[in-house]
């Protein structure tokens, strides 16, 4: 394989004692064991001791108890992606993969996240919080909309409201929907068009955004499902798009990486209207915490751009080294 972006050499210059944090309780704990499950085994592949921990309530005291010298945050969704595991690995001193704890608030919180992003130019859907007891009374904006959760990644709960859906006009009560599970929903226009995505990683030299994937559900939308399931999403990875709008993806999802203060690697999701040309690109959201899987899409880019799984972990692993030696106090 060629060099990876910058031309670095991607390895630790040492063995290390590894935790890998996965599983948990959130609606992604299977996707997180099968990232957690990948991690583990390339760290053992390159010769690091690895400690596996499915997360419980006792978390803290089996991280203090195995006393790694890094803990590899494979952890999705709620807490592991919220600032609350962040915040508990920063109370103990422990280093940790991914972004850190004011980062993580933001990023999980898509409301929050235009607000960080949107005043610096970055597209993003118009839209508004929701009471979802209101949307049996009326729609919250033109058809079609889309409803999703404020504070999940994965797709989980996501709605597209049509003309001629089945959910109701307005929506109906018993209707199958994420309206069933939150009592706050964000509603945003739909945007029409092609789901593309591109990842970030930090390198020593700084991050590089690596390429752009084009991602085409073979029926629905790409959601939970299409995004876990193989078969189910054709993904076209360098994305078949003009040079203006791939180069305006990666400058955009380097952006959005910066302002929201990512480490490691992060992913920023896309929907772009062709016939508007540039100005038919919008961020959906970033992720901070992009699946490990082999479906997964930070692994696929990193291996267009040169980098071998393994040291795309590595990599990940070097840059919370690196941040937690400078932010480190002075012993005494």
């Amino acid at each position: 394989m060629g060099n990876p972006p910058g031309g670095q050499t991607v390895t630790l210059d040492r063995k290390l004692h590894i935790a890998v944090l996965m599983g948990g309780w959130a609606n992604e704990r299977p996707v997180s064991l099968m990232s957690g499950e990948g991690v583990a085994k390339a760290l053992e592949e390159r010769g690091h001791r690895v400690t596996r921990i499915d997360m419980d309530r006792q978390v803290a005291a089996r991280i203090a108890e195995s006393a790694p010298d890094v803990v590899f945050n494979a952890l999705h969704g709620v807490p592991g992606e919220d600032g609350t595991v962040q915040g508990m690995m920063d109370l103990m001193g422990v280093p940790y993969t991914h972004s850190g704890l004011a980062t993580s608030v933001i990023a999980i919180d898509k409301q929050l996240t235009k607000q960080a992003l949107v005043p610096h130019g970055v597209p993003m859907p118009g839209g508004r919080i929701v009471r979802t007891a209101d949307l049996f009374e009326r729609d919250p904006l033109p058809r079609p909309y889309v409803l999703k959760p404020v504070n999940e990644g994965s797709s989980v709960g996501v709605a597209i409201v049509t003309e001629d859906g089945n959910y109701g006009n307005p929506i109906a009560r018993d209707a199958k929907g994420p309206w069933q599970d939150f009592a706050e929903l964000l509603a945003e226009p739909y945007i029409k068009g092609r789901e593309m995505t591109s990842a970030v990683v930090d390198f020593e030299d700084g991050p590089r955004a690596l390429a752009v994937t084009e991602l085409k559900p073979k029926s629905g939308f790409y959601d939970f499902d299409a995004k876990y399931t193989d078969g189910m999403t054709d993904h076209i990875c360098p994305a078949d798009i003009p040079e203006t709008i791939r180069d305006l993806c990666l400058e955009i999802a380097l952006k959005a990486h910066k302002l929201l203060g990512c480490r490691g690697t992060s992913r920023t999701d896309f929907r772009w209207d062709e016939e508007q040309g540039e100005d038919g690109l919008f961020v959906l959201e970033t992720n901070t915490q992009p699946g490990m899987t082999p479906l997964s899409l930070v692994p696929e880019q990193a291996r267009h751009a040169g980098m071998e799984y393994g040291e795309l972990v590595e990599t990940i692993i070097a840059a919370a080294l690196r941040d937690f030696a400078v932010k480190a106090p002075a012993d005494g």
